[in-house]
């Protein structure tokens, strides 16, 4: 089931949408439990802009590791538990195209990691709630709102902010930026890929459970990628295949942690949260990133003050759309409550 606010939220947490309607109430301890795993999942989510930057390996061969690694556990679930779904036809090759959009938004996204940095990349894919705003009207037939559009400006303001502003020279010249702009551009453009395939899942995650509909776009995207990579290797040839040192251990977090555990803790939490706090919770990975790559990889000292006002601006966007968001649920409701009082006097 979506969640009414479910448009508004990033990929990983639509797809894993249970499909049972939970009690009106629950016990607190329940309550609290079902908190602590939707904020440890996020969590997780939050550590894969770290983990990106700490393997050695390039974006393509990272996200190839990490596709193959989510198909084989995933896989290996369903077949141990035999709780396969029968897809339709037209919805395999939907879901097919939608892994690949999945690929190419990691590719920019672990591009954007690897050009600029994890603070960057990670500020810029909070836009996508914004984003998915605008483009579900597009891609589900609804109506785009002026507001909307508002708060996308404000999102895009606030990117200008940092690549218009940030310093020539910054204050720790050790670790420089290999190519910050090219970074930029690809963490926004990862964000914007994130809102299309979010907005053609929903329809899908509505119909199916959730472990299917990852498999088939894990493998789908797993394949793409598998067809793109000898020619890479072959254009970059100084590039690594291999994983070295410790790079098998982020690999393995990046693949079981970050995607296969968190999106279980995800799917256990939203059969007791609502939708108001999901969204919150959810909306907490970008600061979670970011507070984990100052803390880890001191990325603070390789950003000026333009990030800083750029962030407050994107961030501000999408506190907006959440408010936004709850004020419109209350309508609804509101309305739908007089409504029923008016066909039962």
């Amino acid at each position: 089931m979506i969640v009414p606010a479910a448009k508004k939220l990033p990929l990983s947490i639509i797809i894993i949408m249970p499909h049972r309607h939970h009690p009106l109430k629950k016990p607190t301890i329940v309550m609290k439990s079902a908190f602590l795993k939707m904020h440890l999942a996020v969590l997780l989510w939050g550590f894969t802009g770290i983990l990106g930057r700490a393997i050695s390996l390039s974006a393509p061969v990272l996200v190839w590791y990490r596709m193959l690694l989510a198909t084989v556990i995933l896989g290996g679930i369903i077949f141990i538990r035999q709780k396969g779904e029968s897809i339709e036809k037209k919805d395999r090759l939907k879901l097919m195209g939608i892994g690949v959009m999945y690929a190419i938004h990691w590719l920019c996204f672990y591009g954007s990691i690897k050009l600029a940095n994890a603070s960057i990349a990670v500020v810029c894919l909070a836009t996508a709630s914004v984003f998915i705003a605008i483009f579900d009207p597009l891609i589900n037939k609804g109506r785009i709102k002026a507001t909307e559009l508002i708060i996308g400006g404000i999102a895009l303001c606030g990117v200008l902010c940092i690549y218009l502003l940030h310093p020539e020279t910054p204050n720790n010249t050790q670790q420089p930026m290999k190519n910050f702009q090219l970074g930029l551009l690809l963490g926004l453009l990862a964000a914007i890929i994130s809102a299309i395939f979010t907005a053609f899942n929903k329809p899908l995650a509505e119909k199916y459970t959730a472990r299917p509909l990852v498999f088939w776009e894990m493998i789908s995207g797993f394949v793409f990628v598998s067809c793109l990579l000898p020619f890479y290797l072959q254009w970059q040839a100084n590039e690594a295949f291999l994983p070295q040192g410790w790079d098998y251990l982020w690999i393995f977090l990046l693949g079981y942690c970050c995607t296969v555990w968190g999106q279980s803790l995800a799917m256990a939490a939203l059969k007791h949260l609502s939708a108001f706090t999901t969204t919150i919770s959810v909306n907490l990975e970008p600061v979670y990133g970011i507070v984990l790559a100052f803390l880890i990889f001191q990325e603070n000292t390789q950003l000026g003050y333009g990030f800083y006002i750029g962030m407050t601006l994107i961030f501000a966007s999408v506190a907006l759309q959440i408010f936004l968001s709850i004020r419109e649920g209350r309508e609804r409701r509101k309305a739908l409550k007089a409504e029923l009082l008016s066909a039962n006097p």
